[in-house]
């Protein structure tokens, strides 16, 4: 059975679609542009930089070993001291510049050698249920701008360093199946900084703070392990150990949405990628997430999706 972070992110296509690496040296400024329902990440293997983030206070200062993770795709620009986010340049011309196709490292600066600073970065994209705006979860549309987990080389132990270098192996050789290998390894490292984030920084974010509580944890990852079932406030108060009034009290107070809000949104969720890749017909659906009639399962996909069930497969 998955358990309740890997059968979100499993859900909603997580597909690591870019793997690269960085060696830059001072000066340099790149302004790394916006994309929707895209996350990146960015790992300092060596030396150190400061990441603008838009719309956020100030810029972080990273250093080797730190790990800063960008879930929403906002604009940021990689700087090394002597640059302003404002004299950045984009990445467009940064590349051109470089001569870089893709293949390699990147290699961008100027001429002070003894100050490079090497990255790894990642770039993926979510295919969430389609004709619906974010990815289609609160955890992953509710993360804040940016992700900064310091020293997280030596936090997550000797798996990572292990995992940065089989990538880079994968990444750097010609072996077959090298793309794929480094991609899949590179959303375990995505699914792990979340991880963290959730276990170690005690996010005060309504939908977050939810998903850090374990009582909370206890009766989503009974319900994502088997959605169909017939489920309601006082069967998932009984899995958190909790009474129906202070469980539902309390999933509303840290998730912002009623238990049985959360379970519709994320049956219609399943139901919306059932109808359009595996095809389901009306029927397949209604039972595959849990209701006993079509009509009945129809009605809350209609005020859900703002489509019947008929139209939205037709749709898309």
């Amino acid at each position: 059975m998955l358990d309740l972070l890997s059968d979100i992110l499993t859900r909603l296509s997580l597909r690591g679609t870019f793997y690269f690496r960085t060696s830059f040296t001072p000066p340099f400024g790149i302004q790394v542009p916006a994309f929707e329902n895209v996350a990146r990440f960015h790992f300092v293997q060596r030396g150190e930089l400061h990441v603008f983030v838009s719309n956020t206070a100030g810029t972080l200062r990273l250093k080797q070993g730190d790990l800063i993770l960008i879930p929403h795709g906002t604009a940021h620009a990689l700087l090394c001291n002597e640059v302003k986010p404002l004299d950045a340049l984009p990445l467009e011309q940064v590349l051109e510049d470089a001569g870089y196709t893709g293949d390699g490292v990147l290699i961008y600066g100027g001429e002070d050698k003894g100050r490079d600073t090497q990255l790894i970065c990642g770039h993926f994209s979510f295919t969430g249920p389609p004709g619906r705006q974010g990815t289609g979860h609160m955890l992953l549309d509710r993360l804040p701008p940016y992700i900064l987990i310091e020293n997280y080389g030596e936090e997550a132990g000797a798996w990572f360093e292990s995992t940065l270098r089989m990538i880079g192996s994968e990444v750097s050789g010609a072996r077959i199946g090298g793309d794929l290998i480094a991609l899949k390894l590179s959303e375990v490292l995505f699914a792990q900084a979340i991880r963290a984030y959730l276990e170690y920084q005690s996010p005060s974010d309504s939908a977050l703070a939810g998903f850090a509580d374990p009582r909370i944890s206890r009766a989503l990852t009974a319900f994502h392990r088997a959605p169909a079932e017939v489920w309601s406030v006082e069967t998932l108060a009984r899995e958190a150990a909790m009474s129906r009034t202070a469980f539902a009290q309390l999933f509303a107070e840290k998730m912002g949405a009623t238990p049985m809000q959360y379970l519709t949104d994320w049956r219609m969720q399943i139901a919306c990628q059932g109808l359009v890749e595996s095809r389901w017909n009306v029927s397949d659906a209604a039972a595959e997430v849990g209701y006993a009639s079509e009509a009945a399962f129809s009605r809350v996909f209609k005020k859900q999706i703002g489509l019947s069930p008929a139209a939205y497969r037709a749709m898309h």
